[in-house]
């Protein structure tokens, strides 16, 4: 707990604090974020949330508290403490990298197994099942009890990242600190109707469009499917409306890897998940991606069938795996 302390300590005597999370904001970037952001104001510190794009943050997450909080990086003047989330290199935080630079102190928060401890501060904890769940344990620290809506954005941060508590990282001690957040005011069932069962026609459109080209590859050990710039006008979904399609296709009984790509004209992103505990996040870091064990992701200059190529022999079924 002494990380969790220097941490405090820091945050305490801040005179002004910007929070940020990677680039392209999942539920854990953005609930760490945010309530990071409501309890340093709950305490009395200056804070502001920030983005690592220059773009909104995804309007899934437009019913948590401290949404229309967020200022533009651009739009800020440097702050005495940068608060770092849930990113292992200061390359994912985009836009507001250097906004990260002129901070008198950088703390970096961050459970990714390949963080590079960036920070003037670093608090790490690979076994940490979400960033979220540290930044509800960092509050003993700061002495500050628990609003109902901290508990409500760590509540998704832990949620968002343990797939409902479905995946391998639902730890015991997630779930007790999941139980005090419970108890600290979340309805669980309103969070998960916001987050599940709150999508448009637009977005199923898409998923459906996107699964009809499911595929197999690698003897059926890997499926992958695509979205391209054009599915997006022709589907009427938003770009954020992406997030959780690579859980399709990783819902696919027998296979250990599913994989999305996000097709774009300068590139491709490749989401991957693994289902029986092969490394992903050793792949993406050979592409200069990175992530945990079972989902990981990076960035590849070229088209689809080049990064198909490239990459499908490095999974399982595939001749250098």
């Amino acid at each position: 707990m002494l990380a969790y302390h220097r941490v405090a300590v820091e945050l305490r005597k801040a005179s002004s604090v910007a929070v940020c999370a990677h680039v392209k904001p999942d539920g854990d970037a953005i609930g760490s974020v945010l309530g990071l952001t409501l309890a340093l104001r709950d305490a009395g510190i200056a804070a502001v949330p920030t983005l690592a794009d220059a773009e909104k943050p995804p309007g899934s997450y437009e019913f948590m508290p401290g949404y229309g909080l967020f200022v533009p990086a651009a739009e800020l003047e440097p702050p005495q403490v940068f608060v770092a989330l849930d990113t292992p290199g200061p390359d994912r935080l985009g836009v507001a990298a250097e906004l990260a630079k002129s901070a008198e102190t950088l703390v970096a928060i961050d459970h990714h197994p390949d963080n590079s401890g960036f920070g003037t501060v670093n608090l790490t904890d690979p076994a940490a099942a979400a960033t979220g769940l540290m930044v509800w344990r960092l509050l003993k620290a700061l002495d500050q009890p628990p609003s109902p809506e901290v508990a409500l954005c760590c509540w998704v941060a832990l949620v968002t990242d343990t797939g409902r508590f479905a995946y391998s990282n639902t730890s015991p001690d997630a779930l007790r600190d999941a139980a005090d957040m419970l108890e600290a005011g979340v309805d669980a069932a309103e969070a998960h109707h916001q987050l599940y069962e709150s999508r448009t026609a637009a977005a199923m459109a898409l998923e459906t469009r996107v699964l009809s080209r499911l595929t197999l590859a690698n003897d059926g050990r890997v499926a992958y499917a695509w979205v391209d710039d054009s599915d997006y006008p022709e589907t009427g979904a938003r770009p954020w409306e992406t997030e959780h399609l690579v859980d399709a296709v990783r819902a696919l009984e027998g296979i250990d890897v599913a994989l999305l790509l996000r097709v774009h004209p300068e590139g491709v992103r490749v989401n991957l998940r693994a289902k029986t505990g092969h490394d992903v996040s050793a792949v993406a870091r050979r592409w200069g991606g990175g992530g945990h064990v079972a989902a990981a992701g990076f960035n590849h200059p070229g088209g689809l069938e080049a990064v198909l190529a490239e990459l499908l022999p490095n999974l399982p079924g595939g001749d250098r795996a």
